[in-house]
């Protein structure tokens, strides 16, 4: 299924406090173009730097997500990155007045519904993902973190979380896929031990904290309220009324979900793994995660992406065609010697495999150049540009009715040379959904799984004859 990326219709602004640093701060997300993805700027230094939204830039992961880059940083990234991600917004600009995304109530829910309150806008970029065939293991002994991402066909989150305490104990949550976010996940608020808040305020932490944005996790029974005070005191918030009524929440707060540390957990792994920078097709398992595990893991993915990109392309050219040459010339009005596609692989929603087998007896070898044969670069792009004619023209009923023009070429590349004895292994992928006839498509060509070949095509699709009356 083709899926176009998309941004925000418009952008929209909100107000809040940094959790850490206790900062008022106005972010605004703003709509963003093709393939830009997520990227932060600092609108209260001069320049206004741009931050990219990347694993390679996290700088520290206390208590929160911090990217940095060229000496501009921001801090506590996860909550919004996550809303961007679970509402499948593709490409974002988030303008921040100030060092730290606000903490709104301590979920990604604020955001969520800034999100939905603009709308979306499709663009004209298809969504890639990252897809797996193998399963990826990580993990941190010393620290008891695992990750195991497993092949799958949607974004799978399951999480466990072992808190050894009278509160939590043991939790797990899982979303099956990222269409769940919303009312699953995007509401469920960041936590901390009441024991743990003594510790990050004397370390200039949680500025910005309260009872309204966090669940306060209480797991003893003798806490006084002169405890309480003073703690209020060290977080500044010494009007802040603080009800305490045994082993439990603070102020009696009642959880949305029984489990909902462990699904903001989940939240948070959304947010840290937008930081791979392709939306995800697998099934991530985590154990006792944290941003620090998130985002190391994040990096482990961003060297997945690599090692596809670079790894041979394999294609089962043992199978049964979908079309031979046969078929092939009831599609397409080429003969010898411009009929330069001898079999089809395979045709989805969005792609074509089509093969193209070099040989001596082709009459262009003739003269290039004798004693050192090589397949001209152009017949490698007009071998290409017909295999995405058969895949324009399988689409249409009736296609001999109707020819392919070419419109445009971009990006042309050629790797390596291509002579005799090759085959050339065509891929080639829709950039846009097809539209009154217009068929532009991304192309690959392989042999021996490395690539020869690359453009990225534009046609239309003309019906130019009409059959006669019988």
């Amino acid at each position: 299924m083709i899926e176009n990326q998309r941004t925000l219709k418009s952008a929209i602004k909100l107000i809040g406090v940094g959790l850490h640093t206790g900062e008022k701060v106005t972010i605004e997300l703003c709509p963003a173009p093709d393939n830009h993805g997520y990227k932060f700027q600092r609108t209260d230094i001069e320049g206004e730097p741009i931050i990219e939204a990347d694993a390679d830039l996290v700088v520290s992961t206390e208590r929160g997500t911090t990217l940095e880059k060229n000496g501009a940083k921001v801090y506590t990234t996860e909550h919004v990155l996550a809303a961007l991600y679970g509402m499948q917004v593709d490409n974002a600009l988030i303008k921040i007045s100030g060092p730290e995304i606000p903490i709104m109530d301590g979920s990604s829910y604020p955001f969520v519904q800034a999100i939905e309150s603009v709308g979306y806008e499709e663009q004209k970029a298809v969504r890639e993902y990252l897809e797996l065939d193998e399963v990826i293991p990580w993990e941190d002994v010393d620290k008891g973190i695992e990750f195991l991402a497993v092949p799958d066909s949607v974004y799978r989150l399951t999480v466990m979380v072992d808190y050894n305490s009278p509160v939590l104990g043991t939790q797990h949550a899982t979303i099956y896929k990222i269409e769940e976010f919303k009312e699953q996940i995007s509401t469920c608020k960041t936590f901390v031990f009441l024991k743990e808040l003594e510790f990050l305020a004397k370390n200039g932490l949680i500025k910005g904290g309260d009872i309204d944005n966090a669940i306060i996790l209480v797991e003893r029974e003798d806490v006084s309220q002169e405890e309480l005070d003073r703690l209020a005191k060290l977080l500044g918030k010494e009007g802040l009324e603080v009800k305490y009524k045994g082993i439990g929440t603070l102020n009696n707060y009642q959880m949305k979900f029984q489990n909902e540390p462990a699904r903001h957990k989940l939240l948070d792994i959304v947010g840290d793994l937008a930081l791979v920078g392709k939306p995800i097709k697998a099934h991530i398992l985590a154990a006792r995660p944290g941003h620090s595990g998130n985002t190391r893991f994040a990096k482990v993915l961003k060297e997945q992406i690599k090692k596809q990109k670079n790894a041979p392309r394999k294609f089962d050219l043992e199978k049964d065609p979908l079309y031979d040459i046969n078929d092939i010339e009831k599609m397409l009005p080429h003969r010898y010697p411009f009929l330069l596609v001898d079999k089809v692989m395979e045709i989805t929603e969005d792609t074509i495999v089509g093969v193209k087998n070099i040989t001596m007896n082709e009459p262009q070898f003739t003269g290039h150049f004798p004693g050192n044969p090589i397949f001209p670069g152009v017949l490698q792009v007009e071998a290409m540009a017909q295999c995405g004619g058969i895949f324009a023209l399988s689409k249409v009923d009736e296609p001999h009715l109707y020819s392919t023009y070419f419109m445009k070429i971009d990006n042309v590349k050629f790797k390596q040379k291509v002579i005799p004895g090759d085959t050339i292994v065509f891929e080639l992928k829709l950039l846009s959904p097809m539209r009154r006839g217009l068929v532009n498509m991304g192309g690959k060509g392989y042999i021996n799984g490395k690539l020869a070949v690359e453009a990225e095509m534009l046609a239309q699709v003309i019906k130019d004859k009409v059959e006669n009356d019988q």
